[in-house]
């Protein structure tokens, strides 16, 4: 029989061994805090009804049904979820194309491992007394937008309708939250935002409240990848989100209870009953996915002189379709 001693050395030298096998496959610190055992996974999304699944996920528990210990935080956009991907505070990441678009560009080691939802029911927001009765009007005017994220590439598309760029207008970086202040102010002529803000928009003005409906934008929800996360984790997700959205399916207005419990205060009740039925979800990488992020790419780059091919075949290289192929291998369509 071994001694105490060497028993316990040995034990050490498994333990050791079991530790590094879980680093060197990329699973990590952040694979190994599971309860129950399970293997933790950390997703890292914003405030805003294109990552519903997700949240749904949460609020109903359903990561365990797929063997995993799923940590979900949130940002203020997709922009700030990226970021922490990037930054390897999160494995996976809820972003929008576009913050994705730009990190490709700027040589960023992410995957895109599917496209969880779209949405294009898009407003301009802008105030009675300035006028603005088309798109065409904000020739010259201050226009406030959070740069960087998928409302940038809407304002363009909404310039873009009539004939305009951001160089015909006045561009002022705010954050999500402040485009409203600064309308109600009269700092600016108009602004874009995400939709969760329509409403406080129209409180804040009142009579003085105005918009200008545009649907020629399809914003795509995407969930990326961090370059150590493991394909079977991501599957793992994938198959939980897809589960997410057969709830939103069978019963939508759990659901939408679901997401307004989750975010804790930043969706009301009212934007969630009027804005998630407008979504399509359902986890895809499709041509038509390509094509957009090519099209946005070679936008990115005009206006932000960003450096990187924005050529298909240079994009298609930040597909990861492993992870979902393995779920749903009808959902991959792109080659």
């Amino acid at each position: 029989m071994l001694r105490p001693r060497a028993a316990t050395a040995l034990l050490m030298a498994a333990l050791l061994t079991t530790f590094a096998s879980a680093c060197a496959d990329g699973s990590g610190p952040a694979k190994t805090g599971g309860s129950g055992g399970r293997p933790g996974v950390s997703i890292v999304g914003s405030d805003h009804l294109g990552g519903a699944p997700v949240h749904i996920a949460q609020e109903h528990g359903l990561w365990s049904a797929e063997g995993i210990d799923a940590t979900v935080t949130t940002q203020p956009s997709g922009r700030d979820a990226l970021n922490a991907v990037l930054g390897g505070q999160a494995q996976l990441g809820v972003v929008g194309d576009l913050p994705a678009v730009t990190a490709a560009l700027g040589g960023r080691d992410l995957r895109i491992v599917a496209d969880l939802s779209r949405f294009s029911d898009w407003r301009l927001l802008t105030r009675t007394d300035r006028a603005v009765t088309g798109f065409a009007a904000l020739k010259g005017r201050k226009v406030g937008v959070p740069q960087g994220t998928n409302v940038e590439y809407a304002l363009s598309r909404m310039l873009a309708s009539a004939q305009l760029t951001a160089a015909d207008v006045t561009v002022v970086n705010l954050a999500p939250n402040q485009v409203t202040p600064a309308l109600a102010r009269g700092d600016i002529d108009a602004g874009v935002t995400f939709p969760s803000f329509y409403e406080a928009a129209r409180t804040a003005l009142g009579e003085r409240y105005a918009e200008l409906p545009f649907t020629g934008y399809t914003a795509r929800t995407l969930l990326v990848a961090g370059p150590k996360t493991s394909d079977a984790s991501t599957a793992a997700v994938l198959r939980t989100v897809l589960r997410a959205q057969r709830e939103i399916a069978a019963d939508p207005a759990r659901a939408r209870q679901a997401v307004v419990s989750q975010s804790k205060g930043a969706l009301q009740t009212g934007y969630v009953e009027a804005y998630q039925p407008r979504y399509t979800y359902g986890a895809t990488l499709s041509p038509e996915l390509l094509t957009q992020l090519q099209e946005e790419a070679a936008w990115a780059k005009a206006a932000q002189h960003l450096p990187g091919a924005a050529d298909r075949a240079a994009l298609q290289r930040y597909l990861n379709p492993a992870p979902l192929t393995t779920v749903d291998p009808a959902a991959v369509t792109v080659r």
